[in-house]
């Protein structure tokens, strides 16, 4: 009975495109933004910030960039690993080449130099699709991988291949504690969720959307495939080379080419298949899944093997968490291809008639 719209009328066309129509689901993000900012910060654990929260926070925003690409565009890709690489690399380099550089350019500057990468490697999404598609992306993560382990200039000639960033403040605010890691992260996060909403419900978010359920016809009808397949890379390229930016100098603060393998690349299409495709609540979804999933695995499968008498160790908990990820998969494909978010907008649609049938 709570969850209704009886009597919320619009009367101009800017409160019938609201993002939130409904006004308990804007009371309800206001809400989940305060105690996001405020109530977190305030009551939550260091380990809990470090070990969950700032890889979802991260981890989330990148695959709201393979969203846009895969679930919005219809664009296969298996090289979100190497844009994220491009990303924290290049802002790397901006950081120590620029002196003076603020640290908040340098991170958008990595995500712009993903952005460019995108586009070249989105080329060939002109003439094939599908697992050709999927291929030509890998090569990217190929490609990224030996660039970043064989040319020394990447690391600053660093012997060892890895590089590190210290020292990282906005406007003398001190980017060094979990907390304000954290609250940076969720700023960064917000801002680009909403940039990302909007961009799905526009004009190029249209065109995005009409070449993912036929190209042929949405050329037809005047909507150039070059235009839009290019800027659903750039933009998808743009969002994962930022959060590659943001893994590096907030998450890791040293890192090597092998923490954006190709594992991360399939790692974040798992989200966006498992949270829901075309749906910017479904990588939030994905994201908190991928990320608990293992933790909790970790916690309580050798428990729950005990009970049995049977001794887990970490590598069965590993091949564990890789069976239930494949089994996951292939559920969500077979029953509910839209994921978990669709099984959220099904339940709040029944809230929207209850107690009525449906």
């Amino acid at each position: 009975m709570l969850y209704r719209e009886n009597g919320q009328f619009k009367t101009s066309y800017a409160a019938d495109q609201q993002i939130f129509p409904i006004a308990q689901d804007r009371w309800a993000i206001l809400g989940l933004l305060v105690v996001a900012f405020i109530g977190v910060p305030l009551l939550v654990d260091e380990y809990l910030l470090r070990a969950i929260l700032i890889p979802f926070l991260v981890l989330s925003l990148a695959a709201l960039g393979v969203n846009i690409l895969v679930g919005f565009c219809g664009q296969i890709t298996l090289g979100a690993g190497a844009f994220m690489a491009v990303g924290a690399y290049a802002a790397y380099n901006f950081h120590i080449r620029i002196e003076g550089l603020p640290l908040l350019v340098s991170l958008l500057l990595g995500g712009v130099t993903a952005a460019v990468v995108g586009m070249f490697f989105g080329i060939p999404s002109l003439r094939v699709r599908g697992l050709y598609l999927a291929v030509a992306t890998l090569a990217a993560q190929f490609f990224t991988d030996w660039v970043f382990l064989r040319v020394p200039w990447f690391t600053d000639n660093a012997s060892s291949g890895s590089v590190s960033v210290s020292n990282l403040q906005i406007m003398g605010w001190q980017i060094d504690t979990p907390v304000n890691k954290y609250l940076f992260c969720l700023m960064f996060l917000t801002v680009f969720a909403l940039l990302a909403k909007n961009m799905t419900r526009c004009a190029i978010g249209r065109q995005w959307m009409a070449i993912r359920d036929m190209d042929v016809a949405a050329e037809v009808i005047g909507i150039r495939p070059l235009f839009a397949k290019l800027s659903a890379f750039a933009v998808s390229s743009f969002f994962v080379g930022t959060a590659g930016a943001l893994w590096g100098f907030i998450h890791l603060a040293s890192w090597e080419p092998a923490a954006f393998s190709v594992d991360r690349s399939f790692q974040l299409l798992f989200m966006v298949i498992i949270g829901g495709l075309g749906s910017i609540m479904g990588s939030f979804f994905g994201a908190a899944f991928i990320v608990i999933l293992p933790i909790a695995l970790n916690q309580f499968l050798p428990a729950f093997g005990a009970l049995f008498g049977i001794s887990i160790s970490t590598a069965g908990v590993s091949h564990a968490e890789l069976i239930l990820f494949g089994g996951l998969i292939i559920f969500f494909l077979i029953k509910e291809p839209h994921g978990i978010a669709r099984l959220w907008s099904t339940g709040k649609e029944k809230l929207r008639l209850w107690p009525f049938p449906h």
